[in-house]
């Protein structure tokens, strides 16, 4: 089963450590990698379809403008959404019965898609961290969670008038705009990426985190949502702390015409050992 959307990997000074790249063609999903003019002929050597490959033009600099550019593109092709990927992402997986599974293709994304399209006011959908793992496995979750925040892999509404901003987290704060708008946000546990963690890969945005880069990153989504943000020390290191609270009233809208159907749908998934 073809994907419906078209999938984005804006990635930058890590063709030595493709983990995303990597990722997506080990379960066989097209993608476009998004790189900058004097990177290509790296890119192009550790890619396996060079030709999947999208040179920004020399003007666009830096992530935010990158993801913004990516969307534009976007809109350009007529896609009603688009995914977007960070580049340090190693494999998916598949939480079943508390028991995180890698998948073997990508499938689970087409699920997303569809599920995403029942609803007119699904602005952004994405999948939950495996490095909570300590926390999904030792309770019960439901398949999703809706209006809170999607990090690092965005299936974006392409049509919303909203573009990111800033320097730091223009994921969360992205999030936060649609939400203050009364549109929706899911973030998927059924399926979740095993992702780095921030500063742990050369390339990327590591350097703007060097330094107080951290309490800048919470400093600049507290300045521009104060009512539901403040600054705290975790993990050893500063982080802001968003309460998503306030849109738990925001309610996804049934396309008109749209049946959900009876019963679970495994699009054709199965549970199997390595090696069978």
């Amino acid at each position: 089963m073809r994907l419906q959307y078209p999938i984005f990997i804006p990635t930058k000074g890590r063709h030595e450590t493709p983990y995303t790249i990597r990722a997506f063609e080990a379960i066989g999903v097209p993608f476009h990698p998004v790189v900058v003019p004097g990177e290509y002929d790296k890119y192009a050597a550790v890619v396996r379809d060079p030709s999947s490959i999208i040179v920004l033009p020399e003007d666009i600099r830096g992530l935010v403008p990158t993801r913004n550019w990516i969307w534009d593109y976007a809109q350009s092709l007529g896609t009603p959404y688009f995914w977007t990927f960070d580049d340090n992402i190693r494999c998916f997986y598949r939480l079943h019965q508390n028991k995180r599974i890698k998948m073997g293709d990508g499938i689970f994304l087409r699920a997303i898609e569809d599920w995403t399209n029942r609803y007119e006011n699904m602005a952004i959908t994405g999948m939950h961290y495996s490095m909570f793992g300590a926390t999904i496995l030792t309770k019960t979750l439901p398949p999703l969670l809706l209006n809170t925040r999607v990090y690092s892999n965005m299936l974006i509404r392409t049509d919303i008038p909203y573009r990111n901003r800033g320097v730091y987290n223009d994921d969360t704060d992205l999030c936060l705009q649609v939400l203050k708008d009364g549109w929706c946000t899911a973030l998927f546990y059924a399926f979740l990426i095993d992702k780095l963690t921030t500063m742990t890969v050369k390339g990327g945005n590591t350097d703007i985190y060097q330094g107080d880069g951290r309490l800048k990153m919470a400093q600049e989504l507290q300045q521009r949502h104060p009512d539901v943000t403040t600054i705290t020390w975790k993990w050893g290191r500063w982080q802001h702390q968003v309460d998503y609270r306030p849109f738990k009233s925001n309610r996804p809208i049934l396309r008109p015409g749209v049946v959900i159907p009876d019963g679970p749908n495994n699009y054709g998934m199965v549970l199997k050992k390595r090696g069978e």
